[in-house]
């Protein structure tokens, strides 16, 4: 989520580089990683100070991990972009169709996901402060990534408009801080029986009206300060992204995607014992 914030100061130094650079690492890692963005950034704002860096660097770093996912599923994309397009003047191809089934199931679940994300819109600001909700995100994440250690391994292409509506809605529900997007998504669409890699490049897919939509909603707000350094960032957060994308597909699709909350259930319990001493 873009969030309107100070901007850097320009031009850009070598401390500004290498904290955009740094972002830019952690963004591109932890956006598609079923480990939170959201919540380790918000950690490493009340740990360490350390801000998003300014409004044009985090919609920089948004879109240079919106570009990695264009990368990484540029054939999966172009495919349901086209048959999406002519699925409109023949909406029978939504159902005929590969590319027309998977651009119908991502209509489907942008729809929930737009209507959650902007009525939490305000309130997740505030939460994004609050250990104990980030905490207590993080608990959820690191349940449903458990949870697929008992999925039976689904064979279905697409997870019907009722599952994508489903979907959808857990999409929306991960704005909160420290709930991933990507492992409620993946997660319900395993559950839901779905073939481990279509999971995977369904949850991704579904991804970018969200992202897509945020970066055009916070651009108009973008301006030339710390234009070099947010550069940097975007480019690191798409070549960190790039390389997540593909490490994430292969443990997904060798059904080890429960082990990520071996990383995340810690978290959760630091996080829930800092909101225990340092009370917001």
């Amino acid at each position: 989520m873009v969030e309107a914030v100070s901007t850097m100061s320009a031009p850009a130094t070598v401390s500004s580089l290498v904290e955009a650079a740094l972002l830019g690492a952690l963004q591109g890692v932890t956006e598609f990683l079923p480990i939170s963005s959201d919540g380790h950034l918000a950690l490493a704002e009340m740990l360490f100070d350390v801000d998003q860096g300014g409004l044009t660097l985090n919609v920089m770093l948004h879109a240079g991990t919106l570009v990695a996912t264009f990368i990484v599923l540029r054939r999966r994309v172009g495919v349901a972009i086209l048959e999406g397009a002519l699925a409109l003047r023949r909406p029978a191809r939504f159902s005929e169709t590969p590319g027309g089934r998977d651009a119908l199931t991502v209509i489907v679940a942008t729809i929930p996901t737009a209507v959650i994300g902007l009525g939490l819109r305000d309130l997740v600001e505030t939460w994004t402060r609050s250990p104990l909700v980030v905490g207590l995100g993080f608990v959820m994440t690191a349940i449903l990534l458990a949870s697929t250690r008992w999925v039976r391994p689904g064979d279905d292409e697409t997870p019907g408009v009722l599952g994508a509506f489903l979907i959808g809605i857990a999409q929306g529900i991960a704005v909160l801080p420290g709930v991933s997007r990507s492992g409620s998504t993946i997660t319900l669409a395993l559950w839901l029986g779905v073939r481990p890699d279509r999971a995977f490049e369904l949850s991704m897919l579904m991804s970018l009206p969200a992202v897509l939509g945020a970066v055009l909603l916070e651009v108009r707000h973008v301006t030339a300060s710390g234009a070099g350094a947010a550069a940097l960032g975007a480019l690191v957060a798409c070549g960190t992204g790039v390389a997540a994308l593909l490490a994430l597909r292969r443990v997904v699709v060798r059904g080890h995607f429960a082990l990520f909350a071996l990383w995340v259930l810690p978290v959760a319990v630091a996080t829930l014992a800092m909101a225990r001493a340092w009370p917001h």
